[in-house]
């Protein structure tokens, strides 16, 4: 007999935090594609339908999402902004490109304490004598996938150019 989490479809790739903990990145017109999010205090409304909206341009354009990376950007208790990270143009979508250096810090446990690694990630940055331009939050997987995978990793990132 099997339990349903292991029949569960996962639809998210397992996350290797290796390789994103406590690295820097260079990125050079690093290719995205935008969209928005509601919230209520931060936390997203429509979440799902903007992945699916985002998704469905990349399928069309047959496009690829390098590392599965999509970046959260909170610019009010309203708002969240989304940047998919794509390998081309994507006809009909925002396309935006990101430049500059990067750190990336990576955290576990549940989405309730993106607060608190908020809090621990400024105090990084502030440690190592960088001042963060631009944060960005990476939720490396749904809840459902998390839940299966029994592992919630969250990323922290911001840019760090001078």
């Amino acid at each position: 007999m099997t339990s349903q989490s292991e029949t569960d479809e996962i639809c998210c790739q397992k996350f290797d935090p290796k390789p994103w903990d406590d690295q820097f990145f260079e990125w050079k017109d690093k290719k995205f594609i935008r969209d928005s999010v509601f919230t209520i205090f931060y936390m997203p409304v429509s979440f799902g339908k903007a992945m699916v909206r985002l998704n469905k341009a990349v399928t069309t354009a047959g496009a690829e999402v390098p590392d599965w990376l999509c970046l959260s950007d909170h610019t009010s208790k309203w708002n969240m902004d989304l940047y998919l990270a794509v390998d081309k143009e994507i006809p009909g979508a925002e396309n935006t490109s990101l430049t500059g250096k990067y750190f990336c810090k990576v955290y576990e446990g549940p989405f309730s304490d993106t607060g608190k690694w908020s809090e621990d990630f400024k105090n990084q940055l502030k440690t190592k004598g960088l001042a963060g331009k631009k944060m960005f939050t990476w939720y490396t997987t749904c809840p459902k996938c998390a839940k299966k995978y029994g592992k919630n990793y969250v990323a922290m990132m911001a840019q760090v150019d001078q």
